[in-house]
């Protein structure tokens, strides 16, 4: 192919053409001479690669989108809770763990884990802290669930309104109301919380159960100032505690304010029937008491019957003289009761009637109702089995209170102090003490906490009846458990005492001296002196006394010795690792320092002994000027 000799002289131009680097391109031309130069090279360049970042469109994109000023959140601003959607993922599987536990009885590894989890790398959401409070309050395990409660707030895990509401329950349960009512208002003021329908509802009744119906009241007033439309439930609880003070008028007062506030003159729900009801018995006015019942369950009725509602009505026909109207009322309500769908019983029927058998003195007839829970989907709990127990030894029927006993275990049911306590004393009464002991060593192994009265009883009991051996084995096993008053140790030193045994006496108070947390006080030791004096061994006491201040003084020198020992020793260890200069060097300086101190004291002798002098001149002058 042809070219001509002008393309072909541009061609050859082009070919040796010297390449220009680009105008940004680092290029040495020679390498550097020294390492500082390259150094002092590499630190310029780094320099202006910060000062002159690279331009390119997406730095060019942000430089020109405008800068958004953020407010800076205030720290002390409570923190919202979660929603349910953090339930998800491995907090899911956390909290499927927690309540397997839950249901498997095992409440004290639930909280533990728990615990061990808010600092770990799957953080457990507010909803199975919730699970296990619920858990702890229907055990009345309080301490530990304000423990939780406390440690949870601090870890920064935001309560809900289910979290405040149990704790407003647990507190009231502890016969706390005004650290209740202190929570409440601190909740309104603070909290990014609005309380809810159950929140007035736990507070009320828990006023009223505590005897402050003036308090419960003001309640009701806060309730409606909220917004929220009256409840007949709250309504309810304040009748009831009308009622518990044989307030008549109050109850009426309040049926009418709150038709008044619902508007149709008209209380669909029945709930407030059986307070109604009660106040109309109270008042002596049987025909409107019976009047209301028809217009709450009969058969033109438009109220609503809840399981609650028919227990207030069955409660106020069985105290009222009305029973066998009470028995056909839960008739009725075991045919309605249809489980899911329609739920006319529950625990607390069954417990009514309970209480209407043995009001009537059928005892027999109130165990056989009792047994019948399993038959409607009803478990009975540790209140149920105390309650019917509790009629059952006031009336001298032992032997069936501790069939039912025998049956918690199969009901998986597990007794309390109150169950333990209940089986001892009515043993104690009917003269049974080895087996009223036996109770009260069941209750300790089963990790209960009987409180000193309960001991006292025991030891009272077992001291009455010449069993001194058996008194002073549990003072061993619960001295330890309880925090004993001087009355305690004294009954249990007088028992000894009068026994003969002086020596197993002065071995309490050996032990009360070794206990740090123990003062024996004055009247103690007067009480002890007196005791042995009667065996003819006053000094006894005080020989031991003065005994236990000897190896106190024993052991505390031997502590310092063993201190100064181990001092020695490590001064020497110091010793072997130092090389003979260094030896040398301390040894001149030791010597130093000891020339320096007897410098020191020379001067020290000198001075005083100038100033002796001059106290022996002036003297002298003194006499010859007399």
């Amino acid at each position: 192919m042809w070219i001509s000799k002008s393309a072909l002289l541009q061609t050859l131009a082009r070919s040796h053409r010297p390449r220009i680097p680009p105008p940004f391109s680092p290029v040495r031309h020679m390498s550097f001479a020294t390492q500082e130069e390259a150094a002092a090279e590499s630190r310029r360049r780094k320099r202006r690669i910060r000062m002159e970042p690279p331009l390119n469109r997406s730095n060019q994109q942000q430089q020109q989108q405008p800068q958004i000023n953020r407010p800076i959140q205030n720290p002390n601003i409570p923190k919202l809770p979660e929603s349910v959607s953090a339930l998800t993922g491995k907090r899911l599987d956390l909290h499927n763990h927690i309540l397997k536990l839950i249901r498997d009885d095992d409440l004290e590894e639930a909280a533990l884990y728990t615990r061990h989890s808010v600092y770990s790398n799957c953080r457990p959401t507010i909803f199975t802290v919730n699970a296990v409070l619920t858990a702890q309050l229907r055990r009345s395990e309080h301490g530990a669930l304000l423990r939780l409660h406390g440690f949870v707030n601090q870890a920064g895990i935001a309560a809900n309104i289910v979290t405040h509401n149990l704790i407003l329950q647990a507190y009231l349960d502890v016969r706390k109301p005004e650290v209740a009512l202190e929570h409440y208002r601190l909740f309104v003021e603070y909290a990014p919380l609005n309380p809810s329908i159950a929140t007035f509802r736990i507070l009320v009744k828990g006023l009223v159960d505590n005897e402050s119906l003036d308090k419960a009241m003001e309640i009701k007033e806060d309730m409606s100032v909220r917004g929220f439309v009256p409840d007949p439930v709250v309504y309810s609880y304040l009748m009831m505690g009308c009622v518990r003070k044989s307030d008549g008028d109050g109850v009426f007062k309040l049926y009418e304010e709150l038709k008044e506030k619902l508007g149709g003159g008209f209380v669909e729900d029945g709930v407030v029937y059986g307070m109604l009801m009660k106040g109309y018995f109270m008042k002596g006015m049987e025909k409107e008491a019976m009047e209301c019942c028809e217009e709450a369950i009969g058969e033109n009725s438009k109220v609503r019957m809840s399981a609650v509602a028919y227990n207030y009505v069955l409660e106020a026909l069985s105290e009222n003289g009305k029973f066998d109207e009470a028995l056909k009322l839960f008739d009725e309500m075991k045919r309605e009761h249809d489980p899911p769908r329609r739920l006319a019983l529950n625990l607390g029927s069954f417990n009514v009637m309970v209480n209407g058998y043995c009001a009537e003195g059928k005892f027999g007839e109130a165990v056989e109702v009792f047994r019948q829970m399993g038959e409607f989907r009803c478990s009975p709990d540790t209140l149920s089995f105390n309650n019917l127990m509790n009629q059952l030894c006031e009336n001298g029927l032992l032997a069936e209170a501790e069939k039912l006993y025998g049956e918690m275990d199969e009901k998986k049911v597990k007794p309390d102090e109150y169950t333990y306590c209940l089986l001892m004393d009515t043993c104690f009464k009917e003269g049974k003490i080895e087996e009223g002991a036996a109770y009260y060593k069941t209750m300790v192994e089963s990790s209960l906490r009987p409180n000193l009265a309960v001991y006292n009883r025991l030891q009272d009991q077992l001291v009455k009846a010449g069993k001194i051996d058996d008194a002073k084995s549990f003072f061993d096993m619960m001295v330890s458990k309880l925090k004993m008053d001087d009355e305690a140790y004294k009954f249990i030193m007088r028992a000894l005492s009068e026994a003969g045994r002086l020596d197993e006496m002065l071995k309490i108070v050996d032990e009360m001296l070794d206990d740090e947390t123990v003062r024996v006080s004055e009247e103690m030791q007067e009480f002890v002196k007196e005791e042995l004096r009667k065996g003819g061994r006053e000094d006894d006491l005080q020989n031991l006394m003065d005994e236990k201040e000897r190896l106190k003084a024993e052991a505390k020198a031997k502590e310092l010795e063993a201190a100064e020992a181990k001092k020695r020793s490590t001064n020497i260890s110091i010793a072997s690792l130092m090389s003979p200069k260094q030896e040398e060097e301390k040894k001149e300086e030791e010597v130093k320092m000891l020339w320096d101190s007897n410098g020191v004291i020379e001067e020290v002798n000198v001075v005083a002994q100038g100033r002796a002098a001059n106290v022996v001149v002036q003297g002298e002058e003194a006499v010859n000027k007399l």
